[in-house]
């Protein structure tokens, strides 16, 4: 791990998100900018770094299921059907084809507790801005690259991800991984 990428992920993810966020209390309008941002240089400077992850975890939110679907996933993502009305199927295939660990969280203390859990050497995270930017602030110093979702029908409901980059962030990770 370089220590100067280390220390100013440090200071970005503890100093200037809480600064950010407290500038955007006051401009609403900013605050996604804002969190978006802290996510898109968390992401740069990952990728900087030099990491060897041995255990990865692909960490999804729950509205990425479709809300239509019967079965919730909550806990356990293998109770998918599969049927490919939403994502998971694809992002479950994604898993079990580079064998990393895959979960979806309901909020951030589910999240939280799935990564204690399963203890992840880094983290390929979807979510909305607010949700992956404090998600990287509680996870740090584990290296995670987030993936902002998609959003069709609004917040929290029906979201996407584009599958190309959650893949690429999976084998980005992995090529690190197979370096040493």
């Amino acid at each position: 791990m370089k220590a100067w990428i280390h220390f100013l992920r440090g200071f970005i993810l503890k100093i200037l998100y809480p600064v950010l966020m407290l500038v955007g209390a006051f401009l609403k309008s900013k605050k996604a900018e804002f969190q978006a941002y802290i996510v898109k240089l968390n992401n740069l400077l990952v990728m900087r770094d030099s990491v060897n992850p041995r255990k990865i975890l692909l960490l999804l939110p729950h509205c990425i299921q479709n809300s239509k679907c019967d079965v919730r996933l909550t806990f356990d993502v293998y109770k998918c059907r599969r049927c490919g009305s939403c994502k998971v199927k694809y992002l479950i295939e994604l898993a079990e084809t580079y064998n990393v660990s895959i979960a979806i969280a309901t909020g951030g203390t589910i999240a939280r507790k799935v990564v204690k859990e399963i203890k992840p050497d880094a983290i390929v995270a979807v979510a909305c801005e607010r949700d992956l930017s404090s998600g990287i602030v509680d996870t740090y110093p584990i290296p995670v690259i987030g993936i902002l979702n998609e959003r069709p029908f609004g917040p929290c409901i029906d979201t996407t991800v584009n599958l190309q980059k959650v893949e690429e962030a999976i084998k980005w990770f992995i090529n690190h991984q197979e370096k040493r």
